[in-house]
């Protein structure tokens, strides 16, 4: 998660109320009508407890975050914190082992969710309103009922579940050793900071139950934790449960707190990686600056941005423009608790000798020195602050980790006035002196990570990092049965804890108002007017994207989108960012296999001048040919990138075995190497002047203006964009296998085996469609709550993650197991999935529908929330033809349903014996196990050279 001091960087000053513990209240200067009111108090045992009420939707967020993360772990039990969040999750006295998970499928919640970062871990849920007591009720029991069940085989087996999570995310991906490398080297031994959140394989696997205990008691008590409830609900009644089920839980030892730790480098380091999984060169440059919060941190966030977002940024002027070096510059200033850092990182060309790249740096850097920043430029990265902040408070939980944030680490909730005074008051000047005091001539970490084999391309004098990496080996795990159930003593009570709380009252659901217009051009537009904060955010969606493309030219479309961001007939690119920027909006504009999406959001002041650049982006585009040949570099960089990233090897294999190789549905929508070498500026206006037309696309908005505003503005453009006849190619062909057959595409010493299993299937206009949805909850579809998850992951500890899905529009549709497994259970955990498949409908229960039909029903209370909830219901009206009640026609369809029909979907739609299944992984160690499955012998999709050791 994005640390919050970066997220809320406003242009602005917010009027803020708080209730302190004495109730005597504070109120700040304010410049605008917008306000964020808390009431804060802590109870006798040292809990502290804040309080947001919004009623716009009967939705309501808890959010309870404990100050303790991988900072306060031990030398050699790295990874604990995080190892810890996890164990919380699945079991408390009160609740039972899997509880929490199946009181939120029942009561339509979001799903109980943590995470951790090296200072905080944080546990979180969105609820419907009725459901408040029952949320605070379970969050109590985390904290005072939890630990008497943890027992070994249940943390043998989430060991299991937090090593694949790290394999997922770190060790089978490209550049996933970078973190890991850059914290060794930047932070002494001894440093809180030397370590991953993540930890290492070696270390989670010595953690003890001692050692859970003891972390437990230590950091998991009131006085180091803060309960956040945030949405609509009243005050007084929920002060009256969190009193009830939170007051009785002991105080622990007092915590003293870390003190700030920075460091300072005597000397610059300079180390390389080979990696496995690399297909470009990657150079990173980090330097050690200062905790969040800080002054000088704020000014650092402006030089991050300065340098490197945008046309005109020093980085992307020398290392993109001049030098050709790279397609895309990242920098970012990344403040935590006890330090910061500042890093920039390029991912170079192929074959780019990295020492190159450094030069450039180099020089971006005096570039820099030479020329400053502008007040001008000051003023416009504050104003996409601005709206930045705003989209962070679109949800009731984006406002309780606010102010969950705020109160752990400044030791006030309402530290959001002074953090935004903070941002306002840096000047050029700040900007300057953070760059002379931090970066310029310091001792920094220098990480080149380089494609095995090429270690020429390492920066020179470089040194190999130490890097762990593990070996598969079958049966390397230990066995464990984590159905076994705990004894202990319970702990004692004051009252019954034993039963759930009774549900409120049930919240009012109503579909968000409508409106729909035609434009004499035929632009439809679907949209809904929302005042909570004062965005608009809205897409025109213009149907064809890959669909349309002349197969000689595969890319095209998403070529074309691209270059309509590269300036207009009358700015240069620059000067069209520059414009875009200096509103605080966001323009994205992008292609997929059946569109090209136009994607805005913007404070609606500026909604007007938004507009104008949009209609100027796609009625004039420049066809600038120096773009044009950045734009085709780029494009080729991500299709290498691609090519040794094992999730995206496994989504384009999916694609041609569902589809067939010849389908323009099987493509890569960024095209292929040769497509786009050979593609011209002409070709993109070919396909620009044939396919983007009114005719074929849609407008749908949300946001603080009236439905007459927003007719009304678009006058202008439905004057000029002129309406063409496209034809949209039909629908591609694609039936189900007749029989099942097992597809392995080789990626050489992967560490995890991706799988997709699946077939082509429903359309989203097709009868069954929303039933076999509605069927699928509880086998992948409803998260912890779902069959596949709490056999795969809670019961066997394979998988991080795994799900299934009808993933369908009004054209094509398919059905998709997908997970990523440890490789010496690849076999293993096809054949759990296989015969999951088999017994689901036999399995079927009463109480498996009554789960089903509570999520589908109650979750509707906050289907509607966000700006981006609301989109995506005018998008289905609009972009699959459905009715502005469906909604309501689909509850029916919930409220219907039978044992018996799901029974009956299931036997029809869930055959495992005709399915294709995808393997991708290590071919060495698992190929010629594929054949138990009983599905023939696996069928080779590729031949891969031996990886190098």
């Amino acid at each position: 998660m994005k640390h919050l001091n970066q997220i809320l960087l406003a242009f602005l000053v917010i009027s803020l109320s708080a209730c302190k513990k004495e109730n005597k209240e504070t109120e700040a200067s304010s410049s605008t009508d917008f306000s964020v009111d808390y009431e804060k108090f802590e109870l006798d045992n040292g809990l502290d407890v804040v309080f947001h009420v919004d009623k716009s939707d009967p939705v309501v967020a808890v959010a309870l975050t404990a100050h303790v993360g991988s900072a306060r772990e031990k030398e050699g039990r790295t990874g604990f914190a995080h190892l810890f969040e996890h164990l919380l999750f699945l079991e408390s006295e009160n609740l039972g082992k899997g509880g929490l998970d199946q009181m939120s499928a029942r009561i339509g919640g979001s799903g109980a969710n943590g995470s951790t970062s090296r200072d905080r871990t944080n546990y979180f849920q969105t609820v419907p309103k009725d459901a408040l007591e029952k949320m605070i009720w379970a969050e109590a029991d985390k904290l005072g009922w939890f630990i008497n069940t943890v027992t070994e085989p249940v943390l043998a087996k989430e060991k299991q579940v937090v090593k694949n999570e790290k394999r997922q995310g770190v060790d089978n991906r490209p550049y996933g050793h970078t973190s890991y490398v850059i914290g060794k080297a930047l932070y002494p031994k001894d440093h809180p900071y030397n370590w991953q959140v993540i930890g290492s394989l070696e270390d989670l696997q010595n953690a003890t139950l001692a050692d859970v205990k003891e972390f437990f008691n230590k950091w998991y008590v009131p006085n180091n934790v803060t309960l956040v409830i945030s949405g609509d609900f009243e005050p007084a009644q929920a002060k009256s449960w969190v009193k009830k089920y939170f007051d009785e839980i002991k105080r622990g030892d007092e915590i003293t707190p870390l003190e700030a730790q920075p460091v300072t480098l005597s000397e610059t380091k300079n180390l390389y990686h080979e990696d496995n999984f690399a297909r470009l060169p990657e150079l990173t440059m980090t330097w050690p600056t200062v905790p969040q919060y800080k002054k000088d941190s704020y000014a650092l966030d402006v030089l991050s941005e300065y340098l490197s977002e945008g046309k005109k940024a020093p980085f992307n002027k020398i290392l993109v423009d001049d030098k050709k070096v790279t397609s895309n510059v990242t920098m970012y200033n990344f403040g935590s608790e006890l330090a910061g850092e500042f890093a920039v990182s390029v991912r170079a060309f192929p074959g780019t000798d990295l020492d190159v790249v450094a030069e450039a740096i180099e020089e971006a850097f005096t570039t820099f020195e030479a020329e400053g920043i502008s007040e001008k430029d000051l003023e416009r990265i504050k104003a996409g602050q601005e709206t930045g902040f705003y989209n962070s408070l679109s949800s009731v939980l984006g406002k309780g980790f606010q102010l969950a944030q705020y109160n752990i680490f400044a030791d006030d909730p309402g530290f959001i006035s002074d953090d935004i005074n903070n941002i306002l008051n840096v000047t050029t000047e700040d900007v300057m002196r953070v760059y002379t005091t931090y970066i310029k001539d310091q001792n920094h970490i220098i990480t080149s990570f380089v494609p095995k084999g090429e270690i020429t391309l390492a920066v020179e004098g470089a040194t190999k990092a130490e890097v762990v990496e593990e070996e598969i080996i079958a049966g390397a795990e230990e066995e464990f049965d984590a159905s076994i159930t705990a004894e202990y003593e319970k702990t004692p009570s004051t009252f019954d804890r034993s039963s759930e709380p009774p549900y409120g009252v049930a919240p009012e659901i109503t579909v968000p108002e409508i409106y729909e217009e035609t434009l004499a051009n035929g632009l439809k537009i679907y949209g809904i007017e929302n005042n909570e904060v004062p965005l608009v955010q809205f897409t025109i969606s213009i149907k064809g994207g890959q669909l349309v493309e002349d197969p000689e030219h595969l890319g095209a479309a998403n070529f074309m989108a691209a270059m309509l961001s590269k300036g207009t007939a009358n700015k240069t690119t620059e000067e069209l960012e520059q414009a875009i920027q200096q509103l605080g909006a966001r323009i994205n504009v992008y292609a997929t296999k059946d569109e090209t999406v136009i994607a805005v959001n913007t404070l609606a002041k500026n909604y007007d001048k938004a507009l104008a650049l949009v209609e100027e982006m796609l009625l004039q585009p420049r066809w600038d040919a120096n773009e044009f040949e950045l734009v085709k570099e780029s494009i080729k960089s991500d299709l290498q990138q691609q090519q040794a990233n094992p999730n995206a090897v496994a989504n384009l294999a999916y694609n041609e075995l569902l589809y067939g190789k010849e389908s323009i549905q099987s493509k890569n929508v960024l095209g292929t190497i040769a497509s786009v070498n050979a593609m011209t500026i002409e070709d993109l206006k070919a396909y620009y002047n044939q396919n983007i037309s009114p005719s074929v696309a849609v407008m749908n908005v949300v946001g603080a203006l009236p439905k007459s505003t927003i007719v009304n503005s678009l006058d202008g453009l439905s004057e000029a964009w002129e309406a063409k006849k496209v034809t949209i190619p039909p629908a591609p062909v694609a039936k189900a296998p007749k029989q099942s057959n097992v597809y392995f595409y080789d990626v050489p010493n992967a560490k995890q085996s991706v799988l997709q299993i699946g077939y082509p299937a429903l359309t989203v206009k097709d009868a069954d469609y929303y039933p076999a949805v509605v069927m699928n909850y509880k086998l992948g579809g409803g998260g912890f709550a779902s069959k596949l998850t709490q056999e795969l992951r809670e019961g066997k500890g394979y998988t991080y993650g795994i799900r299934s899905r009808f993933d369908a529009n009004e054209r094509t549709g398919d059905f998709t197991i997908s997970s990523g497994v440890r490789s010496n259970v690849t076999l293993e955990s096809t054949q759990a999935i296989k015969d999951i498949m088999s017994n689901y409908g036999k399995d079927f229960t009463q109480e498996d529908l009554e789960t089903t039909k509570s999520f589908l029903l109650k979750s509707n209370a906050r289907a509607f929330e966000t700006f981006g909830a609301k989109l995506g219901l005018l998008e289905d009206i609009s972009e699959n033809g459905l009715s502005k009640d469906y909604i309501k026609k689909r509850e029916e369809i919930v409220k219907n349903m039978t044992v018996e029909e799901i029974k009956t979907l299931s036997e029809k739609y869930l055959n495992p014996d005709k399915m294709i299944w995808l393997v991708v992984g290590d071919k060495a160690t698992q190929f010629e196990r594929m054949k138990e499955l009983g599905y023939g012998n696996p069928i080779l999709l590729n031949e891969s050279e031996k990886v190098k050791d």
